[in-house]
């Protein structure tokens, strides 16, 4: 930023400050307002806005050139690429002074030239090539070595994870996570339980992919026999729900009923059931999912696959979504009570890939 600007950006903030200070009967913590939390928080939110002013983007609407049987990664990129948050960020090199490693994030940059394609506001080119790109991330993964086609839901999991860790803002020595199941049933317990497992996790893994990606899920047991409640907390960056076993292919599902069937309580024999605690023997008991924290961007992965005795089994069924307005607030903490919140998603964000008359099921 040139220095003329920088000093018109400070002089606005320390003068928005005063104002605040001012208006609300209050003193700056020191002689200089520019050490204040208050200046540190609103130059942060100054800068973000000045970014987003100076990005200058193209129409998005550029293609990627297969390398080999890769529509599952140019599905994938497309996705992600049209993810506002984590395209600003990128585009914008946020992610050079966020990260804590002094090792070059060769795959977060390759990424990031992938993007700058895409968005060329010249709009040189219909198609770019991901190849570099692609390169350096079976490098890095070597389990996607070759040019076959691969599972989308497994790239995109690859992807995220190993961006997060070039980037992550803790350093490489992180403290352990351990869970500490509860022992008796109080949902304010419960939640305080959750947050402190989020805070572990934040204190190990803190990136823009856990910022937008990461959720918190929450399994909870039932002892059918004395009664006693265990719950543990998962971190996911993705869902994989279900599809009714029984549903029509002529007529199809709602996501909503994929949703319902993945948090619906499961009945679990004594020989298939976890030790009770309490008992201190294996008891019949239910088990229920649920989102303790959702994401800011929720991943759902449609589970067509199911094991039979000798082969795998693919479901055809058509699930239909809504492109707005889906509402996720059923599959919170179904004891929340006054704690709850009634989240709902505003926009769908859906890819199609489609190639010679030919509809590709990546999602």
């Amino acid at each position: 930023m040139p220095r003329a600007a920088s000093n018109h950006m400070d002089n606005s903030c320390r003068a928005l400050c005063r104002s605040l200070l001012n208006q609300n009967g209050l003193q700056p913590e020191s002689t200089d307002i520019s050490q204040s939390v208050l200046y540190t928080s609103l130059m942060g939110l100054l800068l973000v806005a000045d970014r987003e002013k100076e990005l200058s983007l193209g129409s998005g609407q550029v293609g990627l050139r297969n390398v080999g049987n890769t529509c599952f990664l140019n599905s994938i990129v497309q996705c992600l690429s049209h993810t506002r948050g984590l395209r600003d960020y990128c585009l914008t090199k946020t992610y050079q002074q966020d990260m804590c490693s002094s090792q070059e994030p060769e795959l977060m940059n390759e990424f990031t030239k992938v993007l700058e394609g895409l968005w060329d506001v010249n709009g040189g080119d219909l198609t770019i090539n991901p190849g570099k790109f692609y390169r350096v991330f079976k490098e890095a993964v070597p389990y996607f070595s070759g040019y076959s086609q691969q599972d989308a839901q497994e790239f995109l999991r690859f992807l995220l994870d190993q961006l997060h860790t070039e980037i992550n803002r803790r350093p490489a020595q992180r403290p352990s996570i351990t869970t500490t199941p509860e022992t008796t049933y109080n949902r304010f317990r419960i939640s305080e339980e959750a947050c402190a497992m989020w805070k572990k996790h934040l204190d190990r893994d803190d990136s823009v992919i856990v910022d937008l990606f990461s959720g918190q899920l929450r399994s909870s047991l039932h002892c059918s026999v004395c009664s006693h409640y265990s719950n543990t907390f998962d971190v996911f960056c993705d869902l994989s729900l279900p599809i009714p076993k029984r549903a029509d292919p002529r007529t199809g599902v709602t996501l909503r009923e994929c949703l319902d069937l993945f948090s619906q309580e499961e009945k679990l024999e004594q020989e298939n059931s976890p030790m009770c605690e309490r008992c201190n023997r294996r008891t019949e008991s239910t088990k229920r999912l649920s989102i303790q924290r959702f994401p800011r961007i929720l991943v759902i992965h449609l589970n067509r696959f199911t094991m039979t005795r000798f082969s795998f089994c693919k479901s055809t069924v058509p699930v239909s979504f809504p492109l707005t307005d889906l509402d996720l607030g059923p599959f919170g903490p179904v004891d929340c009570g006054e704690l709850g919140v009634w989240v709902q998603s505003k926009q769908m964000q859906v890819l199609f890939c489609t190639q010679k008359g030919f509809v590709g099921n990546f999602f």
